[in-house]
């Protein structure tokens, strides 16, 4: 064919156009990933990071189930958290694995030549050498650092960790869906959360299954149930759907209620050891009325850990609501959630039911606004794409009153103070909070933030003896300052640079003013914020930014109010301090005041001998006495030492009557709690104590 293809090259040519457009094609296709599937790939986003970060995100994802468990009941918290090492001969027993010899000892990576080994022992010799030296001489060793052969770099360590509390415990048929379908649960909505994902033990649970194999495993039981359900699962990561190795009811003899969970991961309690006891420090300090037992079992006895907190109150925060959403806070995919989700009929009531601050009255005059296409009667289901359009663009200029912080739940002056004297025996201590008890009523005072009420408490202490050591070995400590924060009442441990609490108790905060020297006094700041939406930042979500304006002035003003209390206390304790030394400055002077008062009198009672010279009536007594030896030395000494604690007697009388009973001698109380079938009381609250009154 002239001037064309043969039919041998267009065949061929056809067969490779046909074979790369099935390429193409399967290239194409579209893929689907499940939310357990993503987070898998993205574990970092849920803080497990590396295997110490996981080991202390395990453990801080149950602690709060186990507090949000048992505070859904009003039970006082009783949380117990075991960490077990698990040597590498009991992991491969538990998965069945025989325990194998190296043959070939070249092809691991901690593999040592000869001439390395020399050259290792040589200085291992020295060192134990040097050491030998110090300890002759009395001074400390340096820490020996950790040789790069002791752990292979493939070489993982094992924990069982366990988790026990005295919550609600949860359904029987419940139980495989709570643990092995990511992204459902029962805290979804708008309310207070401990939460930062919702992923719970879920992400734990997947994290076993990445690093051990393992399933996890559960005993659970509610109130007055007679049986304790017993459940062995894993999670079916790509399908996202629980697999169940064993469900079944035991007898509940002991009426226990509550929860036990239990999964073996890989972590690293060496690293993150300093973390997950201060966390456990931390969560002790912001809930007083939970008592934790923290223990963890090592292979070498000698490294056992065992930390208990005790309960020192049974007052507790009340238990956050569920509330609705405010109109300025939602955006036009929530509000198309919304108008699918409602039971209401029609548009009014919608508008009325649906949000919070709208009543009857103004949802009628909102529905006016938005034009002649709405009508309040109108069918909710009927709105259009355009019209929630129209409705959330007046949501947004429109105005609607603050939202209430009455379904919020902060920890309370009363117990943040507690929590701190309990914990860290400071020297002085002052709070503040945006909600104020009083007697029986709750008025919290919160502020907003894109339609969000939130509430800021803090505390500062200055002194304690025991915060210059964790400022050293756990807290952020910067120019003399400890820095405490917590959001929603769990504490933040990392990313403390950003944080909006850090910078204010840092840049924003002139301590000088206050009387407290930042670089000598051991400060401690305390700061917890709780809201509907706590604004992280960063995919961990460790911190708290500072750009948002409301909560940093918020932080600002509740740390200023707790420096102008410690400010009183200082003054008053300087003053005091300022007449005590008044008082030993006086008394040093007595013994030459006496000598030279005794001359005198002396002096004089031998001219009145002599009668050189006439005293009057009264001086003539005083002078045969001491002619006597009825006044001497002594004597002289002695009431002028009287007169000097007289003189300071009714300066700190009058000094007391102006400023308030002095604080001095004080010791500390605890009062015994009351037996758990007298429940028949009344709270009455203030920042300071709470006044118990049995009916």
């Amino acid at each position: 064919m002239a001037g064309g293809d043969s039919p041998a090259e267009t065949k061929k040519g056809s067969s490779k156009t046909s074979k790369n457009s099935k390429d193409s094609s399967k290239e194409s296709t579209l893929k689907q990933k499940s939310p357990a599937e993503f987070f898998a790939e993205n574990k970092n986003i849920a803080g497990f990071d590396n295997p110490g970060k996981s080991l202390y995100t395990t453990v801080r994802e149950l602690v709060e189930n186990a507090l949000d468990s048992s505070e859904s009941i009003s039970e006082l918290p009783e949380v117990e958290v075991t960490i077990e090492e698990i040597g590498k001969s009991k992991f491969n027993s538990m998965i069945g694995l025989i325990d194998r010899e190296r043959v070939d000892t070249k092809l691991y990576d901690d593999y040592e030549t000869d001439k390395a080994r020399e050259k290792r022992l040589v200085k291992e010799a020295r060192a134990s050498e040097i050491q030998a030296k110090n300890l002759a001489s009395g001074k400390k060793n340096k820490e020996p650092g950790v040789s790069k052969v002791l752990k292979a770099r493939g070489e993982a360590s094992y924990y069982k960790v366990t988790c026990k509390d005295n919550g609600k415990g949860m359904p029987h048929d419940d139980i495989p869906n709570m643990f092995g379908r990511v992204l459902s649960g029962t805290k979804y909505g708008l309310k207070q959360t401990r939460g930062k994902f919702g992923l719970g033990a879920k992400m734990a649970l997947i994290w076993s299954k990445m690093s051990t194999g393992l399933p996890i495993e559960i005993s659970s039981s509610m109130k007055s149930q007679n049986y304790v359900t017993f459940c062995r699962l894993d999670i079916d990561i790509h399908r996202n759907i629980p697999h169940i190795h064993l469900h079944e009811k035991k007898a509940n003899k002991e009426k226990w209620h509550g929860a036990e969970i239990q999964v073996v991961i890989e972590g690293n309690w060496t690293t993150y050891r300093s973390k997950i006891l201060h966390y456990m420090r931390q969560m002790a300090v912001i809930t007083p009325y939970a008592q934790f037992l923290f223990r963890f079992i090592s292979e070498t006895p000698e490294k056992n850990v065992t930390v208990k907190f005790t309960r020192r109150t049974d007052v507790m925060p009340p238990i956050p609501i569920e509330t609705k959403h405010h109109p300025s806070s939602v955006d036009l995919l929530l509000i198309k959630r919304l108008v699918t989700d409602t039971s209401k009929k029609t548009l009014l009531q919608f508008l009325q039911n649906e949000f919070v601050n709208i009543n009857k009255n103004l949802a009628a005059r909102l529905i006016g606004e938005m034009g002649p296409d709405f009508s309040p009667g109108m069918a909710v289901k009927s709105v259009t794409s355009q019209q929630m359009v129209r409705i959330h663009q007046l949501f947004r200029q429109a105005k609607f009153d603050d939202p209430s912080g009455d379904c919020l739940s902060p920890a309370g002056e009363y117990n943040l103070r507690l929590g701190i004297i309990k914990e860290l025996h400071p020297d002085m201590v002052a709070t503040h909070s945006g909600s104020v008890d009083f007697f029986l009523e709750s008025m919290f005072s919160a502020q907003v933030f894109e339609g969000h009420p939130f509430i800021v408490e803090a505390g500062v202490s200055v002194g304690g003896r025991d915060v210059k050591q964790a400022s050293h070995i756990l807290l952020l400590f910067i120019h003399g300052i400890n820095i405490f924060r917590f959001a929603n009442r769990i504490p933040l441990l990392f990313e403390q640079g950003g944080d909006v609490v850090t910078r204010t108790a840092l840049k924003r905060i002139n301590w000088n003013s206050y009387k407290i020297n930042q670089t000598q006094d051991k400060i401690g700041v305390f700061v917890s914020i709780v809201s509907t939406k706590i604004p992280f930042k960063g995919t961990g979500k460790e911190y708290i930014g500072d750009d948002i304006s409301e909560i940093a002035t918020a932080v600002k003003s509740a740390i200023q109010q707790c420096c102008i209390q410690l400010k009183s206390k200082i003054v008053k304790r300087l003053q005091a301090r300022e007449q005590q030394e008044r008082k030993r400055s006086l008394s040093r002077y007595i013994p030459d005041a006496t000598g030279a008062v005794y001359e005198v009198l002396k002096q004089m009672t031998e001219e009145h001998t002599k009668k050189r010279k006439r005293y009057k009536e009264e001086e003539t007594a005083m002078l045969e006495k001491v002619s006597k030896l009825i006044i001497t030395k002594e004597t002289l000494k002695e009431k002028l030492a009287e007169h000097v604690e007289q003189v300071d007697y009714e300066m700190a009388l009058e000094y007391a009557t102006q400023s308030g009973v002095s604080e001095e001698p004080r010791e500390n109380i605890y009062l015994q709690q009351l037996n758990p079938n007298h429940s028949n009381f009344i709270d009455l609250h203030s920042p300071t104590f709470v006044f118990r009154l049995i009916l």
